[in-house]
């Protein structure tokens, strides 16, 4: 679990609620639900305008699970599995992966392709698919979430219009001169929040994990290409190591 966006998302409404209260504690000045509207509203519907209802339907949920759930791959530690499996390989044959234990699923897939003997061709192409196919579907979920992210400042602006435009046609009357700079004010607000806090923070954790996969699924598929042509253990680790920057390089060749 990747506590660093629980964490953030926790210590923004900590800093906002806390200036609250150091203001005076009346949360309820802070809430207009013509504010909310305008803003969950506005940008809910201009985000369905610039994408299918199914990438929004299966963009939000998944965007939201893998900003919190999908683990870091380390691809050091990735290279490494890959060279002890390669080893097992090497000495006991392909049949022998059908009983080693992995802690990557899509590693996994690839051994089983191999203990069960498909072709190079068949085993590249299949787990090519399914590296990019999963990679859309996270960028779809980054795209939504950065949409909704650049839509609610602008929203939050209309909102803040609305409310001018409500507060000038009734200065005759000074009970509807609050609400209405209420709803102004407001309306900003929730759409900086939204956008700085949430969705725009979200976008970009996402396109970093993308980044972080692509090399971690093409490293398991090059090291997966190697063990299927029964390539040595130490010829598949420097393969590998190419992914990596130079002072990790450095310090795995020391090791």
């Amino acid at each position: 679990m990747d506590i660093a966006t629980g964490v953030g998302i926790l210590a923004g409404i900590a800093t906002i609620c806390s200036l609250i209260i150091i203001d005076g504690g009346n949360f309820a000045a802070y809430y207009d639900k013509h504010a909310m509207i305008i803003i969950f509203g506005g940008a809910t519907a201009a985000t369905m305008v610039r994408f299918p209802f199914s990438v929004i339907a299966h963009g939000l949920p998944m965007g939201l699970r893998f900003a919190f759930t999908l683990r870091s791959v380390n691809p050091r530690e990735l290279i490494e599995e890959i060279t002890r499996v390669a080893e097992i390989a090497r000495k006991s044959g392909p049949v022998a992966l059908e009983s080693v234990e992995v802690s990557d699923t899509f590693l996994a897939q690839g051994l089983r392709y191999i203990a069960d003997g498909y072709d190079k061709d068949f085993i590249r192409d299949t787990m090519e698919r399914d590296r990019d196919n999963f990679l859309q579907r996270l960028d779809e979920g980054s795209k939504v979430y950065r949409a909704i992210g650049d839509c609610a400042p602008a929203w939050g602006m209309v909102g803040t219009i609305i409310g001018m435009v409500s507060m000038f046609a009734n200065m005759s009357d000074p009970s509807k001169l609050g609400p209405a700079m209420a709803t102004a004010l407001l309306a900003t607000l929730y759409g900086a929040l939204v956008a700085n806090m949430i969705t725009l923070p979200i976008a970009d954790k996402l396109h970093i994990k993308l980044e972080e996969e692509e090399i971690s699924r093409t490293l398991i598929i090059d090291g997966v290409l190697q063990m299927r042509d029964a390539k040595s253990a130490t010829l598949v680790r420097e393969m590998l190591l190419a992914y990596l920057p130079d002072h990790h390089r450095a310090e795995m060749a020391a090791a």
